[in-house]
Formats: structure tokens, sequence, C-alpha cells
């Protein structure tokens, strides 16, 4: 109760703060989360496995089923050198510098700090993309490179947490445990979701759909196959992303009701709400203890000031990410000038904002947790609470650095505006109304067959005819004088709003009187507030 009335408080908190003040609501969870925890009797002991099967798997299968499947489609490369090559670059690179700062922390276990910091967060992405308005197809790259970077980046960390324990590396068994997490998370989340998907449809045409049962086999589904793969030795993370994505394939299929599609997406925008709050206050939680543990050890090392160690590891991710970034943008200008198609440089801010866009999260937390806490002669595993101290200080100052620092880079870039989209869904809605058309007719003509009253069919079908019409009307005209267009949608939408909240109140006041029934007024609310959500949609609020 204490945890979700935190993320009650932070979203208002959040939206109290003035606009000069641009910071994410987990920023302002992971503050309350650390007041709550600054009380050691109300603080939760955080199990770094428990965290991974409660929160990770439902916040992974939503951003990956909601993901728009085009923009991974396109970008499929840039994503896949960020996940991997990306990864693999940050880990060599930081490695070093962590153990010259601090030569009282052994290289495998700096390893280890540096793989557990390398993935970025999908949901600290999503957090700050919520208060700063970042380019489309940035955050699909962003977004899809924090959903596959995480087994990348934990297996690094593995293969560093072995070093350590054993005293070797093995670059031969570090390939095939990373081929292997991978192969069977991504086949046990692809096949168990196709089983799930293909039992659920055969069932609801054979005995109908209830709108329940199958929203609860979709919010199950994410925890099923991340047990599956975590207990065949795959990886529970990609198996979740997997299934996310073959989900959102299975919708094309169309065969769930309406009315269970509404009620599914409003039962995962609470899930997704409750569990990632929850996840960012925990994480402040552990900041006390963190603090605590990490101070006393420093005492037994001289060395750099923490502080400054952990803003130097920052900085040096964001500068591992910007040569990484860049040298990839350089060869592929290059091999499109090879090829003879024109392909300008990247505008230097363009570069700045991937790098500082980095942001890392709970995964870099649950990961850096999962540190033994002995070697297997039974003593104390070395430097285990500074690495996660240096862990938690990354997330916190990434999460700033994005908050303060992309809003100018952002407004610094002067990328064309992408009407590829409006484009495909004018053509989209021009189809959709003359097929609409097509199909009124038909069934007016099947339906008045052999009836006596064919002039009721006819009038009403003529109604709905003319009213495709006229957004057929709508769509032409907008080729032709878009701006009065615009302005004639958006005059109807503010009158149609007006409207249907003067009915809402109607409907209200009727039934505090007592004129009407609840079941009444259930259904008529229900009914309007589908027809507000569809108008507030046309705006894109």
């Amino acid at each position: 109760m204490g945890l979700l009335a935190a993320v009650v408080a932070s979203g208002t908190i959040a939206r109290m703060l003035p606009a000069a003040l641009p910071l994410p609501v987990s920023l302002v969870q992971i503050a309350l989360g650390a007041l709550i925890g600054s009380f050691g009797a109300l603080r939760v002991e955080l199990d770094p496995e428990v965290f991974f099967l409660a929160f990770l798997p439902p916040l992974l299968f939503a951003d990956s089923w909601q993901i728009p499947r085009e923009g991974l489609l396109r970008d499929k490369w840039t994503i896949l050198k960020l996940a991997l090559g990306l990864v693999v670059f940050t880990v060599l690179g930081l490695g070093p510098l962590i153990h010259w700062m601090l030569p009282v922390m052994p290289l495998a276990v700096c390893f280890a700090l540096a793989a557990s910091v390398s993935p970025t967060d999908p949901v600290s992405v999503q957090a700050i993309a919520g208060r700063i308005k970042v380019p489309t197809r940035m955050l699909r790259i962003l977004e899809g490179e924090a959903l596959l970077n995480d087994a990348s980046g934990l297996v690094c960390m593995r293969v560093a947490v072995i070093a350590a324990l054993t005293g070797g590396f093995s670059l031969s068994s570090a390939l095939s445990l990373f081929l292997w997490l991978s192969l069977v998370g991504i086949a046990l989340g692809i096949g168990v979701t196709l089983l799930i998907t293909r039992v659920a449809a055969w069932i609801r045409r054979h005995f109908g759909e209830e709108s329940g049962s199958h929203i609860l086999i979709s919010v199950l589904t994410p925890f099923a196959v991340y047990l599956l793969a975590e207990h065949f030795g795959g990886s529970g993370i990609l198996a979740v992303v997997a299934a996310g994505i073959t989900m959102s394939y299975a919708e094309l299929m169309g065969d769930q009701g309406a009315g269970t599609r509404i009620r599914s997406l409003a039962v995962w925008d609470a899930i997704r709400f409750a569990t990632n709050g929850v996840m960012f206050v925990l994480l402040g939680e552990q900041m006390p203890g963190i603090f605590t543990a990490a101070l006393s050890q420093s005492r037994d090392h001289i060395g750099w000031p923490l502080p400054l160690v952990a803003l130097i590891i920052v900085l040096a991710l964001a500068a591992l990410r910007f040569t990484w970034v860049w040298s990839s943008l350089r060869i592929t200008v290059f091999r499109s000038r090879r090829r003879g198609v024109p392909a300008p440089q990247p505008p230097v801010f363009l570069l700045l904002a991937a790098s500082v866009a980095g942001v890392r999260g709970a995964v870099t937390l649950a990961g850096i947790l999962t540190l033994p806490l002995t070697l297997p002669d039974g003593s104390p595993f070395p430097a285990r609470e500074l690495a996660i101290f240096l862990a938690a200080a990354v997330i916190l100052l990434t999460l700033v650095a994005a908050s303060f620092l992309l809003p100018p880079l952002i407004r610094h870039l002067h990328l064309p505006e992408e009407n590829e989209l409006a484009a495909q869904e004018a053509a989209m809605r021009v189809q959709a109304a003359e097929a609409a058309i097509q199909a009124i007719g038909k069934e007016q003509h099947a339906m008045a067959e052999g009836r006596q009253d064919t002039d009721l069919y006819a009038e009403v079908s003529a109604r709905l005819m003319d009213l495709y019409r006229r957004r057929l009307e709508g769509t032409a005209a907008s080729e032709t004088d878009a701006a009065t267009n615009r302005r004639l949608v958006e005059i109807e939408r503010e009158l149609r709003l007006a409207a249907v909240r003067a009915e809402r109140e109607t409907i209200l006041r009727a039934a505090r009187r007592r004129r009407i029934n609840d079941e009444v007024r259930r259904k008529l609310i229900r009914e309007l507030d589908i027809q507000e959500v569809r108008f507030l949609s046309m705006a894109g609020r």
C-alpha cells in the first residue's frame, strides 16, 4: 500500500513541478522511495530474482507488444549494432577505466560492473520521452535498443562473474553461452505465445468469447514464457520480448472482439502504470542502504571519491556511446556514397542527443544485485557494495542528465518531418470508407429482400452512406486545402466534445435525482466515454 501510495503521489508532484524543471516522474518516484527507505522498518528487502520475475516480464512484454513493428524492421541493423556491438564495446572500454580508478576492485568485478551499466532501460526511456518530445524515429531506435541489449549486457556480466569466481575466462564458453541464452529464449517466447494465441482463438471460434478469461491469459503469458525460458537455461528477458512482438503479429488476425480489446488495453495501462511506478520507488528504497554499505567499505581503501568515480563512469558511457554512434553513422554514409546514393553528414546535435539518451534503469540495479555474496572459498565477494553503489549512482546521474540535457539538444535538431504516417492514415481512411459504403449497400439488399418495409432499409443505408461520403470529401479536401480542412475538423471535434459532455452531465444529473437506475446510467456513460476518447484521439491527446 505504501509503495502504490507513493506512485500515486509521484504523479501529482510531477504535475505540480514548473515547466522550467523537466523532471520525469521516475525521478520523483526514486526520491519518494529514498524517503521511505530512510526508515529502516519500512524498507523492503529486495530479492533480485523476485524483482526480475515480478516487474520485468509485464513491462517488457507490454513495451515490445506495442512498439511499432515497422520501426523495428526499418532500423533493425542500427538497433542490433547498438544492442550487441555497443554493449561489448562499452564493457571492454569501461572495465579497465574502473579498475584504474579503483584498484581495490578486481578487474573481473570491474567488467561485471561495466556489463551491468551497459544496457539501457526501456522503462527509463519511456519515462524521459513522457516529459520530453523526442523525435519519433530516434525514440523507436532507443526503445528497440533497450529491449534487446538487456540480454547481451547480462550475459557479459555473467561471464565476468564466472571469471571472478573461478579466476579464468573462456571466449568460446562466453559465445556459446550467449548463443544458447538467445536461441532458447527467443524460440520459447515465439513458440509458447503462438501456441497460447492459437488455442485461445480456437476456443473463441467454437465456444464464444469471455473477455475476462482472455485478458487474464494475456497477463499470464509473459510470466509463463519467462519462467519456461529460465527453467531451460535461456534468457527470460529475450523470451518476453519475443513473446510481445509475436503477440503484436497475432493481433493482425483480428479475431478478438472490440470489447475485449478495449478492456485489455485498459488493464495493461493500469499494469504498466503500477509496476513501472513501484519499480522506481523500490529502486529509491534501496538507495539509503546501498549508500551506507558503500561508504563503510570505502573507508578500507584510498582512492578517488566515489561520487567523482560515478560521474566519470557516466561521462565515459556517454563518450563511448558517442564514439560508437559516430563511427557507425560515418561507415553508413561512406557505404551509401560509394553506391552513389547521396547521404548527408549527421548533425552533431543528433549524435549528442543519442549519447545523452542512453538512460540506465532497473535492469542495471537488478543485474548488479545478483552479484554473489561470497567466493567459492567462503570469503566475501570483493567490492560488492562498491559495485552496487556505483551502479545505483549511474542510474540516478543518467536520468538527471537526460532530463536536463536532452531538451536543449533536441530543440537544436532540424530533422525533416515524417509525413509518411499521415499519408498512410489518409489513404487508409479513404479505403476503409469506400469499403464501408460497398458493405452497407450489399447488407441493405440482403436484409431487405422479401420484406415489406424496404424503404426503411433504403433510408437508413442512404443516411450511413452519406456520412461516409462526407468523410471521403473531407479527405479529398485535405489534399487541396489542408489548413482549412484541419480547422474544420478541429471545430467539429470541439463541438462534438461539448455535446458529449453536455449529454454526460444530463445523464449524471438524472442519476443523482434517481430518475434512472445505475444499469442504464453505466451503459449510457460508457457509450459517451468511448465517443469522447475517439474524438480526443483525433487530436492526438
